[in-house]
């Protein structure tokens, strides 16, 4: 197991050296979110005694948490098919899990540093979050998910443009139907069932709920750790058959 802290410190050097573009990146699009809907309408919109911009910041963390753990896959497959990176590891006296172990860490890291420049973007709209135990569990369930998700599916795909639309048919759709915009309980019923089965939905519930200050739901905390375990499994399922 003690290969994993290879694995995971060049993935810290990879960010070390695009440090400044991939913190760019992660502030660009949560900026606008918050100028445009948060800015725009978040002060007249309530949703009980929070307003729009409250219930926006904590779906624009879970979202942003989904989407950079999952951005892991791309360095993965940059490094599979142009680098031939993967090759490499399959010589080193590495075993699977500590490869696994490895990438899954390096994307939960990239994606708390996109939750942290969230956190600090939203402090000049004056919007008081409770970050709390239970918030930070909940972004790490959120994070842990993802990027076993990604590890798993990066060692499925064929070729890089097959990641691109992994992104597309699945975690695009996702950020915008896992409750991050809307509240879910104001669909139709039968949606509510549907997207129950997202595990994003229950992120955005978890992070939300706690970071306003409200009961949290064991359930959503249950169920991403579930997740999370069956997507672990998964990679390190992928990075066995890949190896053989």
């Amino acid at each position: 197991m003690q290969g994993f802290i290879a694995v995971y410190l060049r993935e810290l050097l990879i960010l070390k050296y695009r440090f400044k573009r991939v913190l760019a990146g992660m502030a660009v699009s949560p900026l606008l979110y918050l100028i445009v809907f948060g800015y725009a309408l978040g002060r007249s919109i309530q949703f009980g005694e929070h307003s729009y911009l409250e219930f926006l910041i904590p779906g624009l963390i879970a979202m942003a948490s989904m989407t950079q753990a999952f951005s892991i896959a791309t360095d993965i497959n940059v490094a599979r098919f142009y680098w031939n990176i993967f090759e490499e590891f399959q010589a080193a006296p590495i075993s699977n899990l500590a490869y696994v172990t490895g990438e899954v860490l390096a994307g939960i890291t990239r994606a708390l540093l996109a939750v942290l420049v969230i956190l600090l973007l939203s402090l000049p709209f004056g919007v008081v979050l409770s970050l709390g135990p239970l918030f930070w569990l909940a972004v790490l369930c959120n994070c842990f998910v993802f990027a076993s998700l990604a590890v798993g599916l990066a060692m499925l795909v064929k070729s890089h443009a097959d990641q691109s639309l992994l992104t597309n048919f699945i975690i695009t759709p996702m950020a915008f139907l896992g409750g991050t915009f809307f509240p879910v309980d104001k669909l139709p019923e039968w949606s509510q069932i549907l997207l129950a089965f997202l595990p994003l939905t229950h992120a955005s519930s978890a992070i939300r709920a706690s970071a306003l200050g409200q009961p949290v739901q064991a359930l959503d905390y249950l169920i991403l750790v579930v997740t999370g375990a069956l997507f672990f499994w998964l990679a390190l399922h992928s990075v066995n058959q890949a190896r053989d």
